[in-house]
């Protein structure tokens, strides 16, 4: 089922499937109960694009806590819920704004009934998550292990429990660490349902490794048309899972706004710090919305051409520089103003 024609779901004041925007997420590494330092991370959060977020909710501490940084904060906020069905009523009763649970490990039939009730009340969505990892003995014997199929019966498996429950609000994820499989796996789900999807890459690594598997997978999933929200798993700062999960949906032309760097990867001819100047043209980008491309070249001599693609670039080599605008040399500077002169041309764009 490709997005397009997906089920709508309302998460708060934001709305996915049906061709609605996919929505950025990340989770909170904070102890939820912490109400000051998990709002502000979320406040943080926001700031760098995440538009719904995912709070841990493993005592009713936290879930009580979550009235008070839903307060604070401007995105819908979901509980991650395991094994208590009381943790997930809870968790609704103090204004989650989707709830996040797997409905084979929270107490039977009776409990997710009792999970599906309290959401239906307020008509809180229910995520139903299942990964690899929680694929259940039957399955693995069925199937001869963990595989995609496996994950997709599953979790189907489990809509059906809630579905049962007199209850459809859903959104479904399924998630493995293995790339080909988990992209299978959405691929099949995809096929067998219109509820809409959330992807990811679970367990994907640190940033670096991360990255590369999440861009990976997610790219492949993404292109096809399946996926309403994306997060990209990492272990490091989860600010750094929403800039790579905006660089993923622009660069598959899924998003649009911010301004796209690109830089020649350097050679015997460069003979300025271009790394240097990389990092910190893609640092003063980031403060900005226009949708543009600014190309960092190295090379006066193919700078200009190699730069022909983007809206505005600059090129530097043996102490001076150039500033160009679809190819066309504009203007030649000293080497050290280039990013000054680039800054000034970014705050007059038109």
């Amino acid at each position: 089922m490709h997005r397009e024609h997906t089920r709508i779901v309302q998460i708060g004041d934001r709305k996915i499937g049906g061709g609605n925007p996919i929505l950025i997420q990340s989770m909170t590494n904070t102890k939820t109960q912490d109400i000051s330092a998990t709002a502000a991370q979320i406040l943080k959060l926001e700031e760098a694009g995440c538009e719904m977020i995912r709070c841990t909710v493993p005592d009713m501490e936290s879930a009580k806590a979550l009235a008070e940084i839903k307060k604070q904060i401007h995105i819908p906020l979901a509980a991650d819920i395991h094994f208590d069905y009381k943790l997930a009523i809870a968790a609704i009763e103090n204004g989650a704004d989707k709830i996040r649970i797997n409905p084979g490990n929270i107490g039977g039939g009776e409990k997710v009934r009792a999970v599906a009730d309290a959401a239906k009340e307020r008509n809180i969505p229910i995520r139903i998550g299942v990964n690899s990892g929680s694929l259940e003995k039957q399955l693995l014997e069925k199937y001869g292990g963990v595989t995609a199929e496996g994950i997709v019966e599953s979790a189907l498996d489990k809509v059906h429990m809630v579905e049962e429950a007199g209850y459809d609000n859903l959104v479904i994820s399924i998630k493995s660490s293995d790339i080909l499989m988990c992209v299978k796996a959405h691929e099949l789900l995809a096929a067998q349902t219109n509820y809409p999807i959330h992807v990811g890459i679970t367990e994907s690594g640190t940033v670096w490794s991360g990255n590369i598997k999440s861009s990976i997978g997610l790219g492949i999933i993404l292109y096809q048309g399946i996926g309403d929200t994306v997060r990209v798993s990492l272990t490091g700062d989860p600010v750094e899972e929403i800039k790579s999960a905006k660089l993923i949906l622009r660069t598959l032309g899924l998003r649009r706004g911010g301004i796209e760097v690109v830089s020649c990867p350097t050679c015997g001819r460069t003979q300025i710090d271009l790394i240097g100047l990389a990092a910190k043209v893609e640092k003063l980008a980031a403060d900005y919305s226009l949708d543009i491309k600014v190309a960092v070249m190295g090379c006066a001599v193919n700078g200009p051409g190699e730069a022909k693609e983007a809206d505005i670039g600059i090129a530097g080599g043996a102490g001076e520089g150039l500033l160009i605008k679809k190819g066309e040399i504009i203007r030649k500077v000293p080497e050290e103003q280039l990013l000054s002169v680039l800054k000034e041309e970014l705050d007059n764009w038109k």
